[in-house]
């Protein structure tokens, strides 16, 4: 008998797993048994996030918003490895201005890094997940996927669009033994969000009044339900968008 969440004899792709959510959802899947491939644009940052594996990992540089790039990638990690059996849609960047004040360049800018690479990625990984018999797509959305900020449509737009992704592959490629769903992280203390710390007045005040929990996440927060969303034992969830914010979503 396997042990319950076993990811043994798999293979995962993290997209901008070099940093933050991605490396820490990169180490929880590694520790359930699972070969990782980290994917990021900076060579250094690769580098250094491979040091928190002792093996069956590798990096790849990739810019995820070209499509022979991403192409290269999902090659280079099926030569490495030889298989893909988990899909991790991380990679993505905020410009953190009001409609009225964001250009149509950086709006392109955000929609490309966030979105479309998530389309990207996913289509050029779809027959190695179908080949696995247990092909695994976890996108990862953002609490602006249920929620407007004013300072962050461009975001929102994108990690919104990232939740009907995730439920149409769910819908399309069901009967080819992949399931797709969304993690919604919550307000989770990154680089990205300390950013956002110093952009946007009160923010951490108001983030820990609103979080019934009290506190800020930790990007291992999201290890958790990343594992379970890859292992046999979510095999008959897909299509789910699944909050990971301390309770967030359910205050008022």
């Amino acid at each position: 008998m396997s042990r319950p969440f076993d990811l043994a004899g798999t293979v995962a792709l993290v997209t901008g797993g070099n940093g933050g959510i991605g490396l820490a959802i990169a180490r929880a899947l590694h520790a359930a048994g699972a070969a990782v491939m980290i994917a990021g644009r900076n060579d250094a940052k690769n580098a250094a996030a491979l040091a928190a594996f002792a093996d069956r990992a590798a990096a790849v540089i990739a810019d995820v918003t070209d499509e022979a790039a991403v192409q290269g990638m999902i090659e280079t990690t099926l030569t490495r490895f030889g298989r893909l059996d988990i899909l991790v849609l991380n990679a993505g960047i905020n410009i953190r201005k009001p409609a009225q004040e964001m250009s149509f360049e950086e709006w392109r800018a955000v929609l490309a890094a966030d979105l479309d690479s998530a389309f990207l990625c996913a289509r050029a990984a779809y027959p190695a997940l179908k080949g696995s018999g247990r092909g695994r797509v976890i996108a990862i959305g953002s609490m602006l996927s249920l929620f407007g900020a004013a300072f962050a449509p461009a975001y929102g737009a994108a990690k919104g669009g990232i939740v009907q992704l995730a439920k149409s592959l769910a819908v399309a490629w069901a009967a080819d033994g992949i399931t797709a769903n969304a993690i919604l992280p919550g307000w989770i203390d990154t680089d990205l969000t300390r950013t956002a710390r110093d952009q946007v007045p009160g923010l951490h005040e108001k983030v820990l009044a609103r979080t019934p929990m009290g506190r800020w996440g930790l990007p291992e927060d999201l290890g958790g339900i990343a594992v379970f969303l890859a292992s046999r034992e979510a095999g008959f969830v897909t299509g789910a968008a699944i909050p990971v914010d301390g309770g967030y979503a359910a205050a008022i």
